[in-house]
């Protein structure tokens, strides 16, 4: 969690200016709604404050407490916790904007680096939503396909060097034959690798067209154009090569 309530802190205008009870507010929002719970407890709002490196108050279930007796109330209590009313959910939302949009989709891509085992793969995954969080949409999307194709590549040598290099050795438009090591495969043009993996059975139809389909975004970021790079744009493109090609063959 301290990463990502860090980045909703951080993304917060003004933090360094909030009372302590207005951050109450705020975490008690960033657990229930960001972070998808149903409730929040004075203890996870403690946590939050500690994860920020910021004092925590002394006096968080007093505070949630004098919420349910505001006019309106600030807060539901239930069983587990306490959530927000209506109101104050939808007041915090409108002060929060699109700075929050950034904090979530951050946290969204950030969420897919986790996945990963630790080792060069996710440092470098971690370098490609950093190009996110600054705005350099572009770089994001041309790291990310480097790290699909560098991945590939990885599990073709460890596991389907046989199968890929027959399907090479019958394709009379590549310059090799065959391939031994990472070097190899700058010889042959990525959309022909794709249609090798296909041919060679290393990826399904389906992987084929997710592939293709990614590669003309990745040619149009790389190179100056009109084209605009938004944010969903990226963060599809990162979660769709994550969970279809990097996780899914394992090296």
């Amino acid at each position: 969690m301290t990463d990502t309530v860090n980045r909703f802190y951080n993304a917060i205008d003004g933090a360094a200016g909030q009372s302590q009870s207005a951050l109450v507010e705020l975490f008690v929002y960033f657990l229930t709604v960001e972070s998808g719970q149903d409730t929040a407890t004075p203890k996870q709002v403690a946590d939050c404050f500690s994860a920020c490196d910021l004092v925590v108050p002394g006096n968080i279930s007093a505070r949630l407490s004098e919420g349910l007796k505001a006019k309106p109330p600030k807060y539901i209590k239930k069983k587990s916790g306490y959530k927000l009313q209506r109101h104050m959910r939808e007041a915090l939302s409108k002060k929060l904007g699109g700075e929050t949009v950034i904090a979530q989709t951050s946290a969204t891509l950030r969420s897919q680096e986790h996945k990963l085992p630790t080792g060069v793969d996710k440092e470098f995954l971690k370098e490609a939503v950093d190009c996110f969080e600054i705005g350099a949409n572009r770089a994001a999307i041309i790291m990310t396909w480097i790290l699909a194709m560098d991945h590939l590549f990885a599990y073709i040598l460890a596991h389907k060097l046989t199968d890929f290099n027959e399907a090479l050795s019958k394709d009379k438009g590549v310059k090799i034959s065959s391939v031994f090591q990472r070097d190899d495969f700058s010889e042959i043009k990525e959309t022909k690798f794709i249609e090798l993996c296909r041919a060679a059975g290393i990826i399904s139809n389906d992987v084929r067209k997710i592939l293709d389909q990614k590669l003309g975004t990745r040619n149009s970021c790389a190179h100056p154009s009109g084209v605009t790079v938004n944010k969903s744009k990226v963060i599809d493109f990162i979660e769709d090569l994550v969970a279809n090609i990097i996780l899914k063959f394992p090296v």
